[in-house]
């Protein structure tokens, strides 16, 4: 067990695997099989898929504005570098990944729900999960369009003066702020519209 544990390619395959295994007792004890035909089926493995999207990308945001930026001045200088050299420029490539796949897979959910366009253009019904997915569109549009680019010369991948990266580096933390303001409205209209919360 150590060994699968200490790769995580390896944990996540195993993840898998124990998912198919539950699945399969699911399936034998309620007799029930998975209807690869069925869009409700490939409705549910995408909603699956965003949900899980969506925890690494929303915990990846979290951990930035509630772990990373607020311990950076405790960092001493000579140790900065491993967050700016290593940690961040990895977690970003997982973060900006995260927000794209969230939002085409609940795009996927929402066209196979059959709501996609009434809920983009705030249509009573689904007007709630409307306003959560135009706000996880900011949201995404933030990460690849403001924050990333920013990101870049903040972290030096992109060189730049120093004034400009001082810039950069503000300009990406106040827009990460702005995703982590929206991410609780956006979250609660994606949980009360499939929980009839408004």
């Amino acid at each position: 067990m150590s060994s699968i544990l200490q790769s995580l390619q390896k944990t996540v395959i195993a993840g898998v695997v124990l998912l198919l295994v539950i699945l399969a007792v699911v399936a034998s004890v309620t007799g029930s099989a998975v209807n690869l035909s069925s869009t409700e089926w490939w409705r549910f493995l995408f909603r699956y898929f965003h949900v899980l999207a969506g925890v690494m990308w929303i915990g990846l945001l979290w951990y930035f504005n509630f772990v990373q930026t607020p311990s950076m001045p405790k960092i001493p200088d000579a140790e900065k570098p491993a967050v700016s050299k290593v940690i961040a420029p990895t977690a970003l490539f997982w973060f900006r990944h995260a927000a794209l796949w969230t939002v085409i897979t609940g795009a996927i959910v929402a066209a196979l729900g059959g709501y996609l366009v009434p809920a983009l253009t705030l249509t009573q019904g689904v007007h709630t999960i409307g306003i959560g997915m135009w706000l996880a569109l900011v949201m995404a549009y933030n990460v690849w369009f403001i924050i990333w680019p920013n990101q870049k010369k903040a972290l030096g991948i992109v060189v730049v003066e120093a004034d400009e990266k001082a810039k950069a580096a503000k300009t990406a933390g106040m827009t990460s702020r702005i995703n982590t303001l929206l991410s609780v409205p956006m979250l609660f209209c994606m949980v009360a519209q499939q929980n009839g919360g408004l």
